[in-house]
Parts: C-alpha cells; sequence; structure tokens
C-alpha cells in the first residue's frame, strides 16, 4: 500500500521544508508534537481491525517500577523517589506478531516517513531494532489498566492512537522534569510529581493522531482507563544505530519473552 493511502499528506506534507521546520518547532519547545488525523481513517479501521484480532496474543502484565525503570538503590528508603514505587498495566502484541502487509509496517519501513522523523528529530539516520520484537508494537489498556510515571530509557517516542477508551487513558506530561545527559534526578521535583503537587499537561488522543515526544527528560504516563473499550496504541521504535536490539531482561519484561 502507498503512504498516500495511510498518511494525510496533504494536510501533512511531510517532504515539505518549512513544515518539517515548523514540526521542530514545536517539539523543541513543547517537548512533543501531535499530529490530530495523521492516519487516514480507511487505515486506522484496518490497523484497528487486525489489533482486535490479535489481541488473544498480547502478553498482559502488571509491573511495580520507579520512575527511572531501575533497578532499587540501598543507599535511598524505599519511600525515596528514587526508589518509590508505581504501578503500570498493559498488554502488547509485537513486531513479529504484526502481518507482512500491516499498514503499521508500510508507515513505519517508508522512507519518507523516516525521512520526516529524522529532520523533526536532527537524526542522520533512522533503523530497526535487531530483534524481532520491538521495532513495531500495539499496546492495549483495558478497563482499570494504566502505565505510571516515567522517564523514557530512549531519547524519543513514536506513537500513533490507533482506539481511544471510553474514559481516562490520557497522555500526562511533564517537559524537563530533568536533564538525563547531566545525569540529573531531580528526586525533589519528582518526588513532588508523584506526590500529587505538580501535575503536567493532559493530552486526549483522537484515533489517529501520531504523538512525538522526547520521554528520556520528560516524565511522563497515561492515567488509569475506563469503560468496556480496550484503548490501543501502535508505538513504533527506531534507532540511530544499526543492529541495536532491546535487552534481555526488557524483552523478559515487556514480551514475556526473548525471540
Amino acid at each position: 500500500m502507498a503512504l498516500e493511502q495511510i498518511v494525510d499528506l496533504q494536510t501533512y506534507p511531510l517532504d515539505d521544508e518549512g513544515f518539517r521546520q515548523r514540526c521542530r518547532t514545536l517539539l523543541e519547545t513543547q517537548g512533543c508534537l501531535l499530529l490530530a488525523d495523521f492516519i487516514v481513517p480507511d487505515a486506522i479501521r484496518s490497523i484497528c481491525e487486525e489489533g482486535d484480532a490479535k489481541q488473544k496474543l498480547a502478553y498482559f502484565c502488571v509491573q511495580e517500577h520507579n520512575v527511572y525503570l531501575t533497578p532499587a538503590d540501598g543507599a535511598f528508603k524505599p519511600s525515596h523517589p528514587r526508589n518509590r514505587l508505581v504501578s503500570s498495566s498493559k498488554g502488547c502484541i509485537t513486531d513479529d506478531q504484526l502481518s507482512a502487509d500491516s499498514d503499521l509496517r508500510t508507515l513505519y519501513d517508508s522512507r519518507r516517513f523516516r525521512g520526516f522523523l529524522c529532520a523533526v528529530l536532527n537524526e542522520d539516520a533512522l533503523h530497526e531494532y535487531g530483534d524481532n520484537l520491538s521495532s513495531i508494537n500495539i499496546h492495549y489498556a483495558r478497563d482499570g489498566e494504566e502505565l505510571g510515571w516515567h522517564f523514557d530509557n530512549s531519547s524519543f517516542a513514536v506513537t500513533i492512537m490507533i482506539r481511544p477508551p471510553e474514559r481516562g487513558g490520557d497522555f500526562e506530561y511533564i517537559r524537563g522534569a530533568r536533564n538525563a545527559r547531566a545525569e540529573d534526578m531531580n528526586f525533589d521535583g519528582v518526588g513532588k510529581i508523584l506526590d500529587g503537587i505538580d501535575t503536567g499537561t493532559r493530552m486526549k488522543m483522537s484515533a489517529g493522531t501520531l504523538l512525538l515526544f522526547r520521554g528520556r527528560d520528560a516524565i511522563h504516563r497515561v492515567t488509569p482507563v475506563s469503560g468496556s473499550v480496550t484503548r490501543m496504541l501502535a508505538v513504533l521504535a527506531y534507532n540511530a544505530e544499526r543492529g541495536v536490539a532491546l535487552s534481555e531482561s526488557a524483552r523478559m519484561t515487556f514480551y514475556g519473552r526473548l525471540k
């Protein structure tokens, strides 16, 4: 399938340098770039149908983790922001479970789409993961499920809302909550966030919305889902270097298997 049948290229001219510059500016100033109705309705319908059909294959789990997604540090108390636990619960299907002709795969592999992402992110090139699980995932969140506050290990994330829930399931983030390059943990700020003193920007996304954000320095979460409609979100994961695989421990945590 041609990219024109998946992306609304009239509204979002991916090859246009002026459009790319506007997107770069939004990402730099706001910490995220949200493009509503990026995926056309027919393509979203097809992706949603595949997601529903394959939800039975999903690996569902509940995880307790700190916001840094790292093992506990014995130098701090369990109640300290460094070690305090939050809960994440979701299901996931992996790249190898998607069909070869999936619209998500066509989008992911598109040179035009990758070129757009490179321009916005100031990357020379973007490559698929070196393992067969991590490049494209579909995440499911049912009634009561959520993603707890956390920072990403990767410098950026690309997601597409496939189907929003009836209620809840909002993406919430706080830009610049730390400086990972400076090894800044910002314990005081994180503590205020976990205590509910400081709150972030909440974003409701309709089906077909593309969200690009830098999650290494922006703490973020997905609020609990409510209702009978399962929230469905696609995650498109790239690397700046070839052949990088997600670690074995991360694959077991997120997917319940190594291959």
